[in-house]
């Protein structure tokens, strides 16, 4: 058979393109001191990313909404603003126009005072006298002017009296309540007179009342410190008598020896004791001398106890001092080992290294030694 040249499968070059790929791509990343040493999680960054717009789009939404409902706001206010002027300057035309038609000054009632130097007045002076040129009243002015101001004339003094009744009838109402509230303050003042006469009577009694049981419990307590006084006399004169008959007074030698109640047998009275006997002295001395022996033996034995006490004490602490220096001498013995063991480890470790220095470690590694690893991620 003969060798023929076939043609490489497409797929078999992709694929082998698509692993070349994929290791320039591994080799960039393990090769990169950033992403080996620090490390990035891209998918939380994205994440965070997203996470982040999505909030700054909400919040831009959320200012678009806000612009949108301050400028309603604004139209708002402007539209109320505006219709409060045009209510204001309706009110004003109306008003001006009531004013005019039906407030005018001519209309009210002192118009002759305020309109009457428009036309022309009387002027008590004859025509021929003034001349053509100064004349003042025409043919048809102020006609009925003085029955207008006779009728203002008689108005004006109805007014004033109907004032003046007014006036009248407004002070007797005045002086009838006067008169009224000064008959309650009487009527007042003569309750007040009689109540004060109705308590001073209450007073009264109740003082004589409390000076009746004040008399009564004066003569009563005197009562009770007379009985007092005579219990008290007899309870004296019952103790005196008492005092003179005691065997105190009698000086009873028996009686301080006396067992009384469910005291001791040998129990003695001191209010009754008249002093020891001679026998009773001399067994107290004889007590006493003995209890004296006694505690001149204890203190001898107390004495010997504690000389031997110091005794073995000081022969305890020789021993301790004996025992601390040999444990010294011990601890210098093995300072003085250790500090032979620790010479011959440094002396062995110098020539250890020494060895390695120079015999063992002289051949050194070169630069391209170094370059021959990591060429390749696998």
């Amino acid at each position: 058979m003969y060798k023929v040249d076939l043609p490489v499968e497409q797929s078999t070059e992709k694929a082998v393109e698509r692993r070349r790929s994929a290791e320039s791509a591994r080799k960039a990343r393990i090769f990169n001191t950033r992403l080996r040493v620090m490390g990035l999680d891209t998918d939380v960054l994205n994440q965070q990313v997203q996470e982040k717009k999505h909030q700054q789009n909400i919040e831009r939404q959320r200012d678009k909404a806000f612009d949108k409902l301050r400028e309603y706001h604004d139209v708002a206010l402007l539209q109320l603003d505006t219709d409060d002027r045009e209510k204001r300057a309706a009110l004003h035309t109306d008003l001006v126009q009531y004013w005019a038609t039906q407030q005018r000054v001519e209309d009210s009632r002192d118009a002759d005072l305020k309109c009457g130097l428009q036309g022309a007045f009387r002027i008590p002076i004859p025509e021929r006298e003034l001349g053509p040129a100064s004349m003042q009243m025409f043919q048809g002015e102020g006609i009925g002017e003085e029955q207008v101001r006779r009728e203002q004339m008689k108005k004006t003094e109805r007014d004033l009296q109907a004032q003046r009744e007014d006036n009248a009838r407004r002070h007797m109402g005045n002086k009838h309540r006067e008169m009224l509230v000064s008959r309650e303050l009487v009527h007042q003042d003569l309750r007040g007179v009689q109540q004060a006469a109705l308590e001073e009577e209450c007073q009264n009694a109740i003082r004589i009342a409390y000076n009746d049981y004040n008399r009564a419990l004066a003569a009563e307590q005197a009562e009770k410190l007379m009985e007092q006084h005579r219990r008290e006399e007899r309870e004296n004169l019952a103790e005196m008598r008492h005092t003179l008959t005691s065997d105190m007074m009698t000086e009873c030698a028996e009686a301080a020896e006396r067992k009384v109640g469910g005291g001791k047998p040998h129990h003695v009275l001191t209010d009754r004791w008249r002093g020891m006997s001679p026998e009773e002295l001399r067994a107290i001395h004889e007590e006493r001398e003995t209890q004296c022996r006694e505690r001149q033996r204890k203190r001898d034995a107390e004495k010997i106890h504690d000389a031997a006490w110091d005794h073995q004490l000081l022969k305890q602490s020789r021993e301790a001092e004996e025992e601390e220096a040999r444990a010294a001498e011990l601890r210098r013995q093995t300072r003085i080992q250790m500090d032979q063991y620790n010479m011959q480890l440094a002396r062995e470790q110098q020539a250890h290294q020494e060895y390695l220095d120079k015999k063992l470690y002289t051949n050194k590694p070169t630069r391209d030694y170094f370059y021959q690893f990591n060429t390749s991620s696998r």
